[in-house]
């Protein structure tokens, strides 16, 4: 049976473009361990960049805890969402960029990228907040 990773992901920007993090929780579904927790310093960027580089920094350290794993990836972010799903065309070259990074680690992934209300992504958004108020990177 394949093992089935959750990563819950988020980006806040403090100006929008400001301060800016993502954050990432990397969840075992079948237990609902949590396997890691990170947070991405983005320096000055918008929301939308800060959400990109949460989400890729969650999708590596899956796949480098089981790189055989399928990942079903929820974020707050509609647009993030949408744009992975390729139902949303990427028109924003730091996004596009950023997009395409996600999908070069994703080769050969089973993913499904999933909408959830902000309520529900706390974990990721605290994350996000934390590394924002450190102004550092972090993984524990």
């Amino acid at each position: 049976m394949t093992r089935e990773l959750i990563v819950e992901a988020d980006g806040g920007s403090r100006g929008n473009p400001g301060i800016a993090a993502g954050g990432s929780v990397v969840v075992d579904a079948a237990t609902g361990e949590v396997l890691a927790e990170l947070g991405v310093y983005c320096g000055v960027a918008t929301n939308n960049v800060a959400e990109y580089n949460g989400m890729i920094a969650g999708i590596a350290k899956a796949l480098d805890l089981a790189p055989d794993a399928e990942l079903r990836v929820r974020l707050d972010s509609k647009l993030v969402v949408e744009q992975m799903s390729g139902r949303w065309k990427i028109k924003h070259p730091d996004m596009a960029e950023l997009a395409a990074r996600a999908r070069e680690i994703l080769i050969g992934t089973p993913v499904a990228f999933e909408w959830v209300p902000r309520h529900e992504n706390a974990r990721a958004d605290r994350l996000a907040n934390e590394s924002m108020d450190l102004r550092a990177s972090f993984e524990r």
